[in-house]
């Protein structure tokens, strides 16, 4: 189980726009291994909707999938910024320094950001 724990990307979003995302914690059924990920995309209307394409996906490879909260991410590739913000409103705040942290690894030679702002 500890393989299909590492098969999974920490973080999985849109290359431009401003858009939703969630982070969630993924572990081994078992609870004896576990990491955050980052899911973010354009065609999610809600954040409940980035749950419901990524939960399956997770159950599938034999993990336990659980939201942490939501907000926005504003992604400019050109320029190399992201900027975490915002929260959800059916999940609550995630913790935008887990996020950004994780965005960081993915994403080294960006100017990566957060705020607590709404917009």
């Amino acid at each position: 189980m500890a393989a299909a724990l590492s098969a999974v990307s920490d973080v999985e979003i849109d290359p431009d726009g401003v858009f939703k995302y969630i982070l969630l914690k993924v572990k081994v059924k078992d609870g004896s291994e576990q990491k955050d990920i980052v899911r973010g995309t354009k065609s999610a209307e809600y954040h409940n909707h980035i749950f419901e394409k990524v939960n399956p996906e997770m159950e599938d490879a034999g993990l336990d999938c659980t939201c942490l909260g939501g907000g926005k991410i504003e992604h400019n590739s050109k320029e190399k910024k992201l900027r975490v913000f915002g929260m959800s409103t059916g999940y609550g705040k995630a913790d935008h320094s887990i996020t950004v942290e994780k965005l960081k690894v993915a994403y080294k030679d960006y100017e990566i950001t957060w705020s607590d702002d709404k917009k």
